[in-house]
């Protein structure tokens, strides 16, 4: 019974620590650019997009496709760092074990 209770208690810790983890990772945020800086995305580590930023230079109503593939380029950039921070800092919690629906 001693090694069922001290695993209880480790797994509630670990829950504890995954829950601080998250509530930080919803604050970090990652930055990613694309078309040389012209189109900026922010996202946060909880896998929302924080800001979005386009230097006016890069509005050119003949160029709209271009701009289009500029901002999903750097959104899809930024989203992508942000679960690669996410994944990071909850492999440290978890100790590198895979578990299923944490992020």
């Amino acid at each position: 019974m001693s090694s069922l209770g001290k695993l209880m208690k480790q797994a509630a810790r670990m829950q504890q620590q995954m829950q601080a983890v998250q509530a930080e990772l919803a604050q970090r945020t990652v930055e990613a650019t694309s078309g040389g800086g012209m189109v900026r995305a922010t996202a946060r580590c909880d896998g929302s997009l924080a800001a979005l930023k386009i230097d006016p230079q890069a509005v050119n109503p003949a160029e709209v496709a271009l701009l289009e593939d500029l901002v999903l380029a750097a959104v899809n950039n930024a989203l992508n760092l942000a679960r690669e921070t996410a994944a990071a800092e909850m492999g440290k919690v978890t100790g590198g074990m895979n578990l299923p629906g944490l992020m």
